[in-house]
């Protein structure tokens, strides 16, 4: 909640005027409690995770034939059911393990120093804190994501996710809970370091399920801005590491590929690609063998 009462106390305080973005905060959160701004970050997650994904699934079932040039794994084509089937299991993951784990975390968040007063952040504040939080998160997960490639981890917790070969928008959260729960810490390890107002922490939630969307459609369409990101791998990078499933040792990181690079776990995708390019063969030819419309015929690897 804000300590002013009106703008122009705000303002007299600031010593100056507010800007228009902060006179909409003003209105907005002036007699917010913290805590429930703090919660807006799961209703952001909730609300990206369902419509973001949406438009390519209507045009994916609807008109296929428009997009088909830029999918990934043409052969694969998925039945109405199984978008539903796997929206409404990650949305039940999601609210169980993310959203009951952040909402006991509103003193983690106040501890480490997330603001929600005035002013709000200038534009290179928010875009080098960003910056930060992309490139740490990115980092820590490529670990993690090793981690969870390991036998044990992956029979108990990350055969889940890798269920579907050809992955979909809404794959990008279907998994176990401990999948969610555990890349979620991860990621506040930026915003915990750097400390930014909340608006920034609702972007960057925001931000990371879009890029986890984008990089498990399946498509690999040559406008997407994310073409202009240096080091992005996006979705025919992270399709690879699905097609290959437990078996792959490549491909690890969330969304940049300096840590794949640097580690050596993008051999076989550079391989591969090459391969393909010199034979200018379609990259469903690596689609694996046991799978019925994009979906393994066994749940665990054995």
């Amino acid at each position: 909640m804000l300590p002013y009462a009106t703008i122009v106390e705000a303002e007299a305080a600031l010593g100056r005027n507010l800007t228009f973005l902060e006179v909409v905060w003003f209105r907005y959160s002036s007699r917010m409690p913290d805590y429930l701004l703090y919660y807006h970050s799961i209703l952001c997650i909730f609300v990206v995770f369902t419509l973001a994904p949406l438009p390519l699934a209507l045009i994916e079932l609807g008109l296929p034939a428009s997009i088909s040039p830029f999918k990934i794994q043409p052969k694969v084509r998925h039945p109405p059911t199984l978008f539903f089937h796997c929206y409404k299991e990650a949305m039940w993951t999601l609210i169980l393990s993310v959203g009951s784990f952040q909402l006991t975390c509103y003193p983690v968040f106040k501890f480490v120093g997330i603001r929600t007063g005035l002013p709000l952040p200038s534009f290179w504040e928010a875009a080098l804190q960003l910056l930060v939080y992309f490139l740490v998160e990115d980092y820590l997960n490529y670990w993690l994501h090793r981690l969870l490639h390991t036998k044990w981890v992956y029979e108990k917790i990350h055969y889940i996710h890798h269920e579907y070969a050809a992955p979909i928008g809404w794959h990008a959260l279907y998994a176990h809970w401990g999948d969610l729960l555990f890349p979620g810490i991860v990621a506040f390890a930026g915003p915990a370091l750097v400390p930014c107002h909340v608006v920034i922490l609702w972007l960057f939630g925001s931000l990371l399920v879009l890029a986890s969307i984008e990089c498990h459609t399946g498509y690999d369409f040559p406008w997407s801005p994310t073409k202009f990101v240096p080091f992005y791998g996006g979705a025919i990078y992270h399709d690879y590491h699905h097609s290959v499933g437990y078996h792959s040792q490549s491909n690890f990181g969330s969304f940049f590929t300096y840590c794949d690079y640097v580690y050596g776990t993008d051999k076989g995708y550079r391989y591969r690609k090459a391969l393909l390019a010199k034979l200018k063969a379609p990259s469903s030819d690596y689609n694996e063998e046991g799978q019925t419309h994009g979906f393994k015929n066994d749940r665990k690897f054995d």
